[in-house]
């Protein structure tokens, strides 16, 4: 690939890279499987990234990719087929350790472990609204109408907060 190319996405990986981290950190177990997830999500967007038409923002672009590798990955894992690919291009640096992993605040903890529970659908619009991403952006991503992803955040965020009330 172009020297161009790959300037494009180390800038997006950049500006995107602690997102994409956060979106992979919701649909694996702990942060080994985390930068597993991440890894994965890496090679496939570097991979298609002569296919970007930019015919929307490059970070959508990014996390469509993401979600969609994100679910791939879990049923892959419960299959137990593993693919490790090494990218020495590609520095991993501000990934949380183990610890810092294990470390976050109670709150924290338990949104995600709420989140973790919910349908796939639902995991993918609230993961992109905590990420600050616009309705309109989400839409785009998921193929939903903005209204539609207005409603579903609503309804979410009803969920969120009735299962983080039952576990305090």
């Amino acid at each position: 690939m172009g020297k161009e190319l790959e300037n494009t996405f180390l800038e997006a990986l950049e500006q995107n890279q602690q997102k994409l981290l956060r979106i992979c950190s919701v649909y694996a177990k702990d942060a080994e499987d985390t930068k597993d997830l991440l890894q994965e999500v890496l090679i496939h967007i570097w991979q298609s990234m002569p296919n970007f038409k930019s015919n929307s923002l490059l970070s959508t672009w990014m996390f469509r990719i993401t979600l969609n590798v994100c679910l791939r990955f879990r049923s892959k894992k419960s299959k137990k087929q593993k693919r490790f690919l090494h990218m020495d291009s590609i520095a991993m640096a501000n990934l949380p350790s183990e610890r810092e992993y294990n470390e976050q605040p109670t709150q924290l903890v338990q949104l995600r472990n709420c989140i973790k529970v919910l349908n796939e659908a639902d995991k993918a619009v609230i993961t992109l609204y905590l990420e600050e991403l616009p309705y309109k952006e989400i839409s785009g991503i998921l193929g939903l109408t903005e209204n539609s992803v207005a409603v579903k955040v609503k309804r979410i965020k009803k969920k969120l907060l009735n299962c983080i009330n039952q576990v305090s």
